[in-house]
């Protein structure tokens, strides 16, 4: 008996040729084979198997290219002095979580307080590790990041 998976298209199998030959003899192993519907490839056939890899050595190229022109992008940005990443929140909106994380008896878990003062529940989250770490003597995360050699980043202080 033999099996048949079907797809839409290549893209997600073909993160790398590696994956796609190793997806392709584990679909053998199991004695399955591909079709691709956008390319109409079916991989029972020796030229849709070299089709299929073809298109995933192009797939690969692709995202390179992409990565490439991101990566440099960014780059440029940061050579112009761009600020990346996610914007500061407001001071006083700080103020404000600092506040209600440190409320004597407090009851209001870290989503009722954002949803309270009207920022995502990771914002709230972040100010209150930040706040454990001071409390605790830690370095704060982008230090960390600067001691042990990681990228330090741009970023609200």
């Amino acid at each position: 008996m033999t099996n048949t998976l079907m797809r839409g298209s290549v893209d997600r199998p073909g993160r790398s040729l590696q994956d796609l030959v190793g997806f392709l003899g584990e679909l053998k192993d199991a004695r399955g084979h591909l079709y691709l519907e956008k390319q109409a490839i079916d991989t029972t056939t020796p030229s849709g198997r070299m089709l299929f890899q073809m298109l995933g050595v192009f797939a690969e190229f692709e995202r390179s290219i992409i990565q490439g022109r991101v990566r440099a992008g960014l780059r440029r940005a940061r050579r112009e002095g761009k600020r990346l990443g996610r914007p500061p929140i407001a001071p006083d909106v700080k103020e404000r979580i600092q506040e209600a994380l440190k409320a004597p008896g407090r009851t209001e878990g870290v989503h009722k307080i954002a949803e309270r003062l009207g920022v995502n529940p990771s914002t709230v989250q972040r100010i209150s590790t930040e706040r454990q770490d001071a409390l605790s003597g830690k370095a704060p995360r982008r230090e960390a990041q600067a001691l042990t050699g990681g990228e330090k980043r741009p970023g609200p202080e």
